[in-house]
């Protein structure tokens, strides 16, 4: 579980960037562009804050986390600028809630500097597949490691846990291959800790790009479509473990 609980908001005609950022090492960013919305409107180029998540979290679920049949919850969201506390305001079979939540001050957020230019390795797949590979994995493992090559087996990942080393293997002629572009080999080991909140995100998603620059930092960008079949992403970068020993057997 992440530490930090806090959120920049980033606002501009385009819609919103929610980032979420922990140990330096790797960040959250959920992309939700303005055609998502009803009605979207923005008096400046970009509006930012921090506010906590938590707080966030449980007064957009005051009404509940999941749909309840026959019932649907509207949300208007409401910032004066800076300093102002975000108001929402939610209704749900004419019960109307609102609530205010005080903003911060924004910190700078990483740049992980994850230029298309420095890209080796990229590739793009359905979920479903990863889906049941990282329920398989061996979660006890410290690190989640991550092959990418022209060569078989093309795509691994790999776990080296209590029980021994665990991996699954995608071929690039695989049904679950929608895009396979790999240059070099590449094999790069990342803490589970830090990609474990990326779960939630694979588990709504429908398709994700995995790239790998040449330091070795992790982009995960997941495609997740709502009920009306409007897309949304939620990317993660997140940077290289130490350098790769060979596992002990």
């Amino acid at each position: 579980m992440w530490v930090t609980r806090t959120a920049t908001v980033f606002a501009s005609p385009m819609g919103l960037k929610v980032t979420v950022e922990d140990a330096k090492c790797i960040q959250a960013n959920a992309f939700i562009q303005e055609g998502i919305f009803q009605e979207f409107t923005i008096k400046e180029e970009q509006l930012t804050f921090k506010i906590n998540l938590t707080v966030l979290l449980e007064c957009l679920t005051i009404f509940g986390s999941g749909p309840v049949a026959g019932s649907a919850t509207s949300l208007k969201m409401c910032y004066a600028g800076y300093g102002s506390p975000l108001l929402l305001i939610l209704e749900e079979d004419g019960v109307l809630t609102d609530c205010s939540i005080k903003t911060l001050d924004p910190d700078e957020v990483l740049d992980f500097n994850f230029s298309s230019t420095n890209v080796i390795n990229k590739i793009i797949m359905k979920t479903e597949c990863l889906k049941e590979a990282f329920s398989e994995l061996d979660m006890t493992s410290d690190v989640l490691e991550f092959l990418m090559s022209p060569d078989t087996p093309h795509f691994r990942l790999s776990t080296f846990g209590n029980a021994g080393s665990t991996f699954s293997d995608f071929p690039k002629d695989s049904d679950m291959m929608e895009s396979f572009q790999c240059a070099q080999t590449q094999t790069n080991r990342y803490k589970v800790s830090l990609l474990k909140p990326s779960v939630k995100a694979l588990a709504l998603s429908s398709r994700v790009s995995i790239r790998t620059d040449n330091r070795g930092f992790l982009s995960l960008q997941y495609m997740i479509k709502n009920e009306d079949g409007q897309v949304c992403f939620v990317e993660y970068y997140c940077a290289p473990d130490e350098d790769i020993d060979e596992p002990e057997h």
